[in-house]
């Protein structure tokens, strides 16, 4: 009865608007990936090792055939790398991809942190600015330039990509798209001061033809 009123709530987990695991957006697509992969690797070695526990416990001496030296071989330097080397292999490709890669020179908004709240700046729509409310264009990449004025934050939209610093005098990137239009969420993922759970901002997704408008309305209420 436990495991099956468990396992409704473990994967409503799995949802909701700061889900690294209902992406949004390419980036938070692999990611997602790559954590199912890491999952599956940690799965199969929990299994193998049940199974040799079983074994030992049902089977009292089995395996005493084999030297102490080989186990150390096989369980402490031949398994690791077989499972370890590719998950490695495959999180260094996955990384590769979430990375603002020279080239291609996409539209930038920058986005700047501030105890304890956001401003969000567009200079390819005459500068203008809101505050806690990202603005962004569906299915479009967008570099996001994330600095602070005070203090270290981390910029992080969990269903569109991964987390990034906001340090001070410096300017980190993040590539986003977001597929679909709708409200999302982000917020400061690295403790910031007393007001740091009050750092939440919404990101609201425009198709690209109503983008233009929408921001500038954005724009013109916040200024009243």
């Amino acid at each position: 009865m436990a495991i099956q009123l468990g396992l409704p709530a473990a994967l409503a987990g799995c949802n909701g608007p700061l889900s690294t695991l209902d992406p949004s957006g390419p980036a938070a697509a692999g990611i997602a990936v790559l954590w199912w992969v890491m999952l599956a690797g940690a799965a199969a070695l929990f299994a193998l090792v049940i199974v040799l526990f079983v074994l030992v416990i049902r089977r009292p001496g089995w395996g005493s055939g084999v030297s102490p030296e080989r186990w150390i071989v096989l369980g402490g330097l031949v398994l690791p790398a077989v499972v370890l080397v590719p998950l490695v292999a495959y999180a260094l490709v996955a990384g590769e991809r979430l990375l603002p890669l020279p080239g291609l020179a996409p539209p930038r908004i920058e986005a700047e942190g501030r105890q304890w709240f956001w401003t969000f700046r567009y200079p390819d729509h005459g500068g203008v600015a809101t505050r806690d409310v990202l603005h962004l264009p569906a299915g479009t990449a967008v570099d996001i330039a994330v600095s602070s004025v005070d203090v270290i934050h981390s910029f992080w939209v969990p269903r569109f990509a991964g987390k990034i610093d906001a340090v001070p005098g410096h300017v980190n990137l993040l590539r986003l798209r977001a597929d679909e239009p709708g409200r999302y969420e982000g917020r400061c993922s690295e403790f910031c001061g007393l007001g740091h759970t009050t750092m939440r901002f919404a990101v609201i997704v425009h198709r690209p033809e109503d983008f233009p408008a929408a921001l500038a309305r954005a724009a013109a209420e916040q200024r009243k």
